[in-house]
């Protein structure tokens, strides 16, 4: 196949740079002794293809670093940029004001690395369907490329609204120009995708082999079709409530005995792809990692920018860039009787509370002022990501003794508390209040340290009214996933709401606007089709 354009000649490079390491790098496991031709004996003919989707997801920034935090995270009120005064000052007013522009680094970033996922999994489809692969293997590579697109595509429309449906492989770059499309259609297509991902993709990890724990599964799918059912303008409840179950009596999964274990990495990866976890990103960082310079490339982006910045304290404290912090307003309205706040929420000059809390028994430099000067530069941290503070992994990798980064932290995109969570809430809206009322608890139970029914710590909710379940599910979504990248998106599509838990009501003091909902399509994508796709009303 000749590949004689820009677009795939980076799109076959991809695919030679999986063939090399990303096997390696795939899930903490040792390079396959393999050609591409054994591989692909072993598992399907499209397995490079299928891994270079995942090494996408994991080093492209527009899915595992700033830009997707920018996008999902500070634009909510659980979350600030973090860092300190002097980084990335434009991100405060973008993110965290509403004052959106039309071509910035991280927004062109976005939108430019979700098309190329697409690109990517356009062409393994196409290899696909031209070859008529119909062996087990490749059809679940296949089902992982509709995966792939279906997850692109939901993260375009909740973004943009209406974005161009390029649901097809192309070579000429003109004919990649399209119009943007509905977002009916634009769901349409995710639901045929999910279709055929449920399908092909098999029940467990493990029938992918032992060296791939973690690959995509139908658990994936399925709740990723439930989460866009409840974005839609018009939600259906009903396909919520039966994808969750579907999930659940699939057996697969199962929630932690302790909340803080979820983001526990472990020394080279013993904790990643829990029962908890039914999607995350894997990363990797192995023996000496720190001074071997191709192990830090594209990887540390999620770990190493969510970690402690140092500033003006002690070298000690110099873990990562800082970003995405708990805000003000996150610390004040939480219930301090909450365990899961000081196992979201680091505080500086305070312990970290040791291994009760999801800790490792130190106490940060204090705070001193918005530069660092003297200390560090944010009074709170992302205590979800503290597990690069691990010192048996910091040892391993060689990251000790002040030097920057975490490149080992997986990101858990897809979690098993979601589903119960997932569940209350549309079991509730179709009046089925035992169901949200069993489901709830399931997850607050849990929270509290499953100390029963009878405990005072997270009581259980009794089921009074569904508006009164409507609140107490929304509240529960806050304390259950702050800093994960929710709460702006459940905002917007609680709206409008009659308890005031909505976009308009919580962030218009931050100088949110209806239009904000969707920001605008970047101006470089507008000007390279010379007209053709259109910016969004009022920008």
């Amino acid at each position: 196949m000749k590949q004689s354009t820009k677009l795939f000649g980076m799109i076959a490079s991809g695919i030679l740079i999986v063939t090399s390491f990303s096997c390696k790098k795939f899930l903490d496991r040792k390079p396959l002794q393999a050609t591409l031709q054994d591989v692909q004996a072993a598992q399907g003919t499209l397995e490079a293809q299928s891994l270079g989707l995942y090494y996408t997801l994991r080093t492209y920034a527009g899915f595992s670093s700033l830009p997707w935090i920018d996008m999902h995270s500070i634009r909510g009120d659980d979350a600030a940029k973090g860092s300190d005064a002097n980084d990335g000052k434009e991100v405060i007013a973008e993110f965290e004001t509403f004052q959106y522009t039309k071509d910035d680094w991280a927004t062109d970033t976005y939108w430019n690395d979700h098309y190329t996922m697409i690109n990517l999994a356009n062409a393994e489809i196409h290899i696909g369907d031209s070859l008529k692969l119909t062996d087990p293997a490749t059809l679940r590579e296949l089902g992982e490329a509709h995966f792939f697109r279906a997850y692109s595509f939901f993260e375009l429309v909740k973004a943009y609204g209406q974005v161009p449906l390029i649901n097809y492989y192309f070579v000429n770059p003109a004919d990649g120009i399209r119009p943007k499309s509905t977002i009916d259609s634009l769901y349409a297509q995710i639901d045929a995708d999910l279709d055929t991902a449920s399908r092909y993709l098999p029940l467990s990890a493990s029938e992918y082999g032992s060296n791939y724990a973690g690959r995509l599964t139908q658990g994936a799918a399925n709740t990723l079709w439930a989460q866009t059912y409840m974005f839609r303008p018009n939600k259906n409840w009903g396909k919520v409530v039966s994808l969750c179950n579907t999930v659940i009596n699939s057996g697969q999964y199962s929630l932690l005995p302790n909340f803080y274990d979820i983001w526990k990495d472990g020394v080279f990866g013993q904790g990643k792809n829990s029962s908890e976890s039914i999607f995350e990103m894997n990363a990797y960082a192995g023996v000496n990692a720190q001074s071997i310079s191709s192990q830090n490339q594209g990887q540390d982006g999620w770990g190493t920018s969510q970690q402690v910045r140092q500033d003006g304290a002690p070298l000690t404290w110099n873990l990562g860039w800082g970003w995405n912090v708990p805000t003000d307003t996150l610390v004040a309205m939480w219930d301090n009787t909450d365990p899961r706040k000081n196992m979201t929420i680091l505080y500086s000059g305070q312990s970290d509370g040791g291994s009760a809390q999801g800790g490792w028994g130190a106490t940060l430099a204090p705070y001193s002022d918005p530069l660092g000067t003297t200390g560090l530069a944010e009074k709170y941290w992302n205590k979800k990501l503290y597990t690069g503070n691990d010192p048996a992994q910091r040892q391993a990798t060689g990251f000790v003794g002040g030097s920057g980064g975490a490149p080992w932290i997986d990101h858990r995109i897809l979690r098993y508390a979601d589903v119960y969570l997932m569940l209350a809430e549309a079991s509730n809206e179709l009046g089925d209040g035992a169901t949200a009322e069993s489901a709830l608890e399931t997850i607050r139970n849990r929270a509290s340290g499953n100390l029963g029914l009878t405990r005072t710590i997270l009581p259980h909710i009794a089921f009074v009214n569904q508006a009164q379940m409507r609140t107490a599910i929304k509240k529960e979504r806050l304390w259950e996933f702050a800093m994960e990248g929710y709460r702006f998106y459940d905002l917007v599509r609680w709206t409008p709401a009659s308890d005031g838990i909505d976009a308009p009501t919580v962030l218009q003091p931050l100088g949110y606007q209806a239009r904000n909902q969707f920001y605008p399509i970047p101006q470089p994508a507008i000007d390279i089709s010379n007209g053709v796709l259109k910016q969004n009303p009022n920008y």
